[in-house]
């Protein structure tokens, strides 16, 4: 592939991602996204053989890249302590850190547009955002099973669902904070995780 086909594969995936968040999936046509990257039909059709195909392609990427920036923070905190308390905590606040950042609210999860609409798809792109999903899951719990054999929790806790809450609190306050358009209400919301966190697991040693 050369890179002006790399080029414009990228430009249709990224306006058609756009388009998907503001319309939804059924809202946006294979005319629209053309208009938007300014390419040939005939050029759409070298790229993808369809608008189901494009959104298969589309939401693979899209969770390639959340478990890679999921890896990337949980690295950065193993390296900035070896304490897998202090570990879990840091990986937290990184993201925390990160949606403070925005200058508006996070435009929306691509996941959340597309189980609106998960009659439009078929098995193998549900699967593809459940396999996220349980990844999320898999990677907090790993973390939170190597904090219980240092600490003790304060209260009795199921830890799988403290792994979810992480990501119920991803997608729950993305929803809060466009709905409001308040851009903080992530960033807040990890903070009350964090320190609920702290308040949880003491040091037994």
């Amino acid at each position: 592939m050369s890179k002006n086909s790399g080029n414009t594969r990228e430009k249709i995936l990224n306006a058609a991602h756009s388009l998907i968040l503001d319309n939804g999936f059924a809202g946006t046509t294979i005319d629209a996204v053309i208009k938007k990257t300014g390419v040939s039909k005939g050029a759409f059709f070298h790229h993808f053989s369809s608008k189901d195909e494009l959104g298969r392609i589309l939401v693979q990427r899209y969770a390639d890249g959340d478990a890679k920036h999921l890896e990337d923070t949980l690295d950065k905190a193993e390296d900035l302590s070896d304490d897998p308390l202090q570990q879990l905590l840091i990986f937290v606040k990184l993201f925390e850190q990160e949606m403070k950042t925005l200058e508006e609210p996070y435009p929306g999860c691509l996941f959340a547009s597309y189980l609106n609409q998960s009659e439009l798809f078929d098995d193998q792109v549900m699967e593809i955002i459940r396999n996220s999903m349980l990844n999320w899951r898999s990677r907090v719990l790993d973390k939170l099973k190597e904090v219980d054999k240092h600490y003790t929790s304060r209260i009795e806790v199921d830890y799988v669902s403290l792994a979810d809450m992480l990501l119920v609190i991803f997608e729950g306050a993305y929803v809060l904070a466009q709905s409001l358009q308040e851009m903080d209400i992530v960033a807040q919301q990890l903070s009350h995780y964090h320190s609920y966190l702290r308040l949880l697991f003491r040091d037994d040693g």
